[in-house]
């Protein structure tokens, strides 16, 4: 997380929000110090370092475990505190991980939409929610408005909308459990403003 603390050294966060215009509403409803899973869409490759404006926590992302055979790419990313996922795959190892993080009172965000390409239908998948089941740790639906393509100083309004954090009670991660919750995680974030 060396990277992190650079940039947050160097007002990134500030610099970032005037530079390309982002609007973030509801950032007090990320906890402060608690465990939290920040839940959002999945519109470009840049939603990530938007996604952390919201928060002056670290914010550890999942990211696809490709990215780590590209051995520069893999290096920043574990510099910023990211660790691979792979995808579609169940991965038990990841999953272990994140649920570690979030004992230890850290901030988790996943896309889980898996990917900002613009494919037919890109459905939210479980992970998240069962991470929250196994964890017990608060789901924060964010909607991320504005963020496709590069983003350009000055050219658009970006939006990063917290909405209310899902409570939620640690249970047995069955299948219709993660589903009921997913679909609960997705209406938070269309509705997230």
């Amino acid at each position: 997380m060396i990277l992190y603390r650079l940039l947050e050294r160097a007002n990134f966060r500030g610099i970032a929000r005037r530079l390309y215009g982002v609007r973030i509403t509801g950032r007090e409803r990320i906890p402060a110090k608690s465990p939290a899973i920040l839940v959002a869409n999945h519109e470009s490759m840049f939603d990530p370092w938007l996604l952390a404006l919201a928060t002056p926590r670290p914010v550890r992302y999942m990211a696809k475990a490709e990215l780590w055979r590209v051995p520069l790419i893999g290096l920043a990313l574990e510099a910023f505190g990211a660790f691979p996922v792979e995808r579609g795959a169940g991965d038990g190892s990841a999953m272990s991980r994140a649920a570690s993080l979030l004992h230890a009172g850290e901030v988790i965000g996943i896309f889980p939409q898996g990917t900002s390409k613009q494919l037919p239908a890109r459905v939210f998948h479980r992970g998240a929610a069962r991470l929250a089941l196994v964890t017990g740790a608060p789901i924060v639906p964010v909607r991320l408005v504005g963020t496709r393509g590069f983003p350009r100083p000055g050219r658009r309004r970006t939006t990063v909308q917290v909405g209310e954090p899902i409570v939620v009670e640690p249970a047995k991660p069955t299948v219709a459990a993660a589903r009921a919750l997913t679909a609960r995680i997705t209406q938070a974030i269309e509705a997230a403003s």
